[in-house]
């Protein structure tokens, strides 16, 4: 197939970039500062020359978006937002406007809009939307809110000829510097393994093995459509998310982090401790109930080959 990966240049592009290559896949990359031979240059606002790539592929995938590990001011709060919609909004106007438009669009979207809780997990059928919870924060609401209306844009696209799949998606953990499996690990290895906060929020994530294979799987399936939650089946809490990484990596030293310590933390790596004091409770019933087989199902067999991959490339380094 030849797929465009819009906004490909982040740790979840560059794993979709390498594994569709590596299956043969002809892969073009939309970006704003395009670099390899198979880059093409967008602003992720309007329409240019980059359409071209969108008539006659096979599928689009967005990923197009401000990252999220920032502080939670209005500003940034703002880019995240109008990122989103504004690149949503112009693929959907590239699709509409292709002679040969593709079969398939995946939008990125983020499990984050579901509710902070811990009595049960949300999935697609019965998940409780975010943005009403007592006692969290109110800006909380605005990343729930963005999340709503970047999937509005793709709702709302006229492209009766392309199927429309919302990619719900939880952490994508691979062992890439930088990305979010190393950030994790590293504070448990600085002997940060133990309660954040309550330490009960529980740590919705998958594999990248399984993230692509997931893609692949709808993709293919061109009898789905509609929202789809790209998480593990085993959501834990981050105690013992961290604890299993503890075990496995042979870290001993297990700190705790008070709220405040947290704040103060978030303050200082200019992040918000939004990301990992929320409760992201997310199960993929409809995955599940589709036939998609995990490859890494529980978080002890996920840690396992993360900690191994990791320390392999981190000695090369």
């Amino acid at each position: 197939m030849k797929i465009v990966i819009a906004g490909g240049t982040g740790q979840v592009g560059r794993i979709l970039e390498r594994s569709l290559e590596k299956l043969g896949h002809t892969v073009r990359v939309l970006s704003r500062s395009p670099k390899g031979a198979n880059q093409v240059c967008w602003d992720g606002r309007t329409l240019g020359a980059w359409t071209a790539e969108i008539d006659g592929s096979d599928a689009v995938i967005n990923l197009a978006g401000r990252i999220v590990d920032c502080r939670y001011h209005k500003n940034n709060l703002a880019q995240m937002l109008f990122s989103r919609v504004d690149s949503a909004r112009a693929i959907g106007e590239a699709i509409a406007m292709a002679k040969s438009p593709p079969k398939v669009w995946l939008q990125m979207s983020t499990a984050t809009q579901y509710a902070h809780r811990y009595d049960a997990p949300n999935d697609e059928f019965t998940g409780i939307q975010g943005g009403n919870e007592p006692g969290v924060p109110e800006y909380w609401r605005l990343s729930v809110n963005i999340a709503h209306e970047w999937e509005r844009m793709l709702r709302e696209a006229d492209t009766p000829h392309t199927r429309k799949i919302a990619l719900r998606t939880t952490y994508t953990l691979s062992p890439d510097p930088g990305g979010i499996f190393d950030w994790l690990f590293s504070l448990v290895r600085w002997g940060w393994g133990g309660n954040w906060g309550e330490g009960k929020q529980r740590i919705s994530w998958i594999h990248e093995t399984d993230f692509v294979a997931a893609i692949l799987f709808l993709l293919e399936r061109s009898d789905l459509d509609g929202a789809f939650n790209l998480a593990s089946p085993d959501p834990i809490p981050q105690r013992e998310f961290t604890r299993t990484l503890q075990e496995v990596s042979g870290t001993r030293l297990a700190l705790s982090a008070a709220p405040w310590m947290l704040e103060v933390g978030a303050w200082l790596l200019n992040t918000d401790a939004e990301l990992i004091v929320k409760s992201r409770y997310v199960v993929p019933t409809r995955l599940l109930k589709e036939g998609f087989v995990f490859q890494y199902p529980t978080w002890k067999s996920a840690a396992e080959e993360l900690v191994a991959r990791w320390n392999t490339t981190h000695r090369q380094e």
